[in-house]
This record gives structure tokens, C-alpha cells and sequence, in this order.
């Protein structure tokens, strides 16, 4: 039975990581999590320099998920290729590294830095503001995303996955911009932008009052959304949203996903991710499923 999948010309021993942010860079979650079972380990957002985050309260529950306002807090680069590459170089797992930027140059200064590093992938999450353009994420305008792409991917060594953002008005737009500039895989979705209201305290949640909300509540939008990237690009998809277990990665693979990223279910469940591998085996094993290239894409 073979559970392993390329990406960009990188075999992965299976199709299960887990999503940027929800793992720290995987020290902490290596004693619950044997690291060599996954496919690969998505570190946390890495900028240039080091980012604070959002002030706080910025995490708050929700039905069926969580709102988070961390605003991408990272020790910068350095830090990451000091201390957390040479942590990860331990196991026998693929190394992909999410990045952030408010600009392009500083995407770019982070892909060159990481360019001689030993690392497998870039993730480049275009969900963060652009502050050159007043804030608006760079993944929220076909254009930007193309061209921020494009930028990327002629500074960088490593293939490059673009994250997508559910907050527009057509995905298929977002797949097929980030394929033309380049990108070799792109990973959706994001989270989907949220607000609660505290009715005791008459207030906001969040002290940046929105937040970006994950887990099994926002899963259908997502399932939605990677199956139309998948039949308008031709990249490789690595789905996410709300993905708890292997049934739910198994719903993601289906609709077109190749690889697939579990990130809220992390914080109630560190098992998560290589309980799933050990069902999306299982399944394969019950439905006489030889190689998993089978179910990729398998419902139109």
C-alpha cells in the first residue's frame, strides 16, 4: 500500500502535516507526536525580522471552532534558522516553512535567507496585509496575488506553495493568479475572517476585535473551496479547514486535494495528526485502496 505523495518534485512518505501556527515549529508537540509519521511538519509563520503579534485577548472559543488574533508573532529568521531547522533536521520528515511579509521585499528577504538552508518547501501566506497598499491582504486581489507570486518565486530556491485566503469573492480566481506566477502547489484555505462580542462586558472578544476562525465549523466552506481550485488549476492542492481525522483529510483528498494540513484540532487533540495517517490508512486497507494517487481527486 502506498501512501506517499509528490509535490513540486518532493516525495512525501504521506499526505498528512499539520497547519502553520497550530504546531509551534514542532518542539513541542514531539513528545505527543512521533515527527517521523508525518509527512512533513509546516512551521509557524517566519518574517524577516521579529514580529510581536496583536495585543491581547487574542484567541477566543467559538462553536465548532476558534477565533485567533496572534498577528503572526515570530522570533524573525534568524531565530528560525538558529534554533528550529537544526531541531527538525532530527527526524525523517519533509520541512516546509510558512513566510510572512507586509511587503514584498521582505518575502523576499526571508526566501533568500532560507535559500541555502535545508529545508524542503516554502508556504508564502499572502493572508497578511500589505501595508504599501493600506492593508488589504495581498491574497485578497487577483493582481497582487499574481505579482507577489511572480516575486517570490524568482528569489527562491525552494518550490513555493501559495495559502490562499476564503476571503474573496471567487477562489478559482486565487488558484489560477498564484499558477500563473508561478507557484508549484498552493494550500487552501485560511481562516475565515470572524468577530464575537462578549454581551457581559458589552466588548469585543479580540482586542484586535476580528479574528480568524478555524476548526470543524468552517470544514464544508472549505471542502468547497479545494475542490473548485482543484478543477481550475493544475497545481498540487494542499487542503485545510477544520480537518479533525481521517475521514474529514479523506473528504479533502477526494474533492482534489493531494496533501492535507490539521491545525485547530492540534490544541484539543495532539494526537491528531498521526491518528490520521494511521486512519487514511486503514480506509485504504478496507476499500482495497493499493495507492492513494486513487483517491486524489476521485469525486467530479
Amino acid at each position: 500500500m502506498n501512501m506517499s505523495v509528490k509535490i513540486a518534485g518532493v516525495e512525501f512518505k504521506n499526505p498528512v502535516m499539520e497547519a502553520s501556527g497550530t504546531f509551534g515549529s514542532g518542539a513541542e508537540y514531539s513528545e505527543f507526536v512521533d515527527l517521523n509519521s508525518l509527512g512533513a511538519v509546516v512551521t509557524k509563520g517566519v518574517a524577516s525580522m521579529p514580529w510581536e503579534g496583536n495585543p491581547t485577548p487574542r484567541i477566543a472559543e467559538t462553536h465548532g471552532g476558534m477565533l485567533n488574533a496572534i498577528g503572526l508573532q515570530n522570533p524573525g529568521v534568524e531565530v528560525f534558522a538558529k534554533r528550529d531547522i537544526p531541531f527538525l533536521k532530527q527526524y525523517d520528515t519533509r520541512i516546509v516553512v510558512n513566510v510572512c511579509g507586509k511587503t514584498t521585499e521582505e518575502y523576499i528577504q526571508v526566501v533568500e535567507r532560507l535559500g541555502d538552508e535545508p529545508v524542503d518547501l516554502l508556504e508564502i501566506n499572502i493572508s497578511c496585509p500589505n501595508v504599501k497598499e493600506g492593508g488589504i491582504a495581498f491574497g485578497q486581489e487577483p493582481r497582487a496575488v499574481e505579482e507577489i507570486t511572480k516575486a517570490v518565486k524568482s528569489h527562491a530556491r525552494q518550490p513555493i506553495i501559495m495559502k490562499l485566503s476564503p476571503n474573496v469573492t471567487d477562489i478559482t480566481a486565487m488558484a489560477k493568479a498564484a499558477e500563473a506566477g508561478g507557484a508549484d502547489a498552493i494550500s487552501l484555505i485560511n481562516t475565515l475572517t470572524g468577530m464575537k462580542i462578549d454581551i457581559h462586558k458589552r466588548a469585543f472578544a479580540l482586542a484586535n476585535k476580528t479574528g480568524g476562525l478555524s476548526g470543524p465549523a468552517i470544514k464544508p466552506v472549505a471542502v468547497r473551496m479545494v475542490y473548485q481550485a482543484a478543477q481550475a488549476v493544475k497545481v498540487p492542492i494542499i487542503g485545510m479547514g477544520g480537518i479533525q481525522n481521517g475521514d474529514d483529510a479523506l473528504e479533502f483528498i477526494l474533492a482534489g486535494a493531494t496533501a492535507v494540513a490539521i491545525g485547530t484540532a492540534n490544541f484539543y487533540n495532539p494526537y491528531a495528526t498521526a491518528e490520521t495517517v494511521k486512519e487514511i490508512a486503514a480506509y485504504m486497507e478496507d476499500y482495497g485502496i493499493e495507492d492513494i494517487s486513487q483517491l486524489i481527486g476521485a469525486v467530479k
